[in-house]
């Protein structure tokens, strides 16, 4: 079930973000978000620039194309901070759940408040639809620490990720 509106943000606004659509001009931002979400790992990889560019170009590539593939009806959202894109928030409004397919930061964007505003107002709005929220998170990823402070618990090991769960407090899930 897709929604069409973009979802609560007043925390969000509140800290200077908002929402847009991706369109096809955002690919070269979103490459290089997806490569600062890879960085650490990479660092210790004896690559030349142009190789590791080149894995960056091709994971991205192939992680785009999974997302289009398996979320045909998601939200696919720019979120933007002092008048720029400053991350992406992509989101799939299931039955019982809304899924929280990816969330990413620039690093200048990261340790703002924003990541915690943007999740508090999902929280909002799926408890007030009766809804968990569920995302995957790879275990070493430090915004576990976010995760877990807003009360988002493992209900799956998947290996290199955990799929987390956020139930609404007293509320059943529909």
């Amino acid at each position: 079930m897709q929604s069409t509106t973009l979802p609560r943000h007043h925390r969000a606004q509140a800290n200077g973000l908002r929402y847009r659509a991706e369109t096809d001009a955002d690919g070269t931002f979103l490459c290089r978000l997806y490569r600062s979400t890879r960085e650490e790992e990479m660092a210790g990889l004896p690559w030349s620039e142009a190789q590791r560019q080149q894995f960056i170009q091709m994971q991205f590539s192939a992680q785009h194309a999974h997302y289009r593939q398996h979320y045909p009806d998601a939200l696919w959202l720019i979120i933007e901070a002092e008048g720029g894109a400053a991350g992406r928030l992509y989101l799939d409004y299931w039955p019982q759940e809304l899924r929280i397919i990816d969330i990413a930061l620039l690093p200048g964007a990261r340790g703002r408040g924003y990541g915690g505003a943007i999740l508090r107002d999902l929280q909002d709005e799926a408890s007030a639809q009766g809804r968990r929220i569920g995302i995957h998170v790879e275990k070493s990823n430090r915004a576990q620490q976010l995760y877990r402070r807003l009360g988002f618990r493992p209900v799956e090991d998947k290996g290199v990720y955990e799929l987390l769960h956020w139930i609404p407090p007293g509320q059943p899930v529909r």
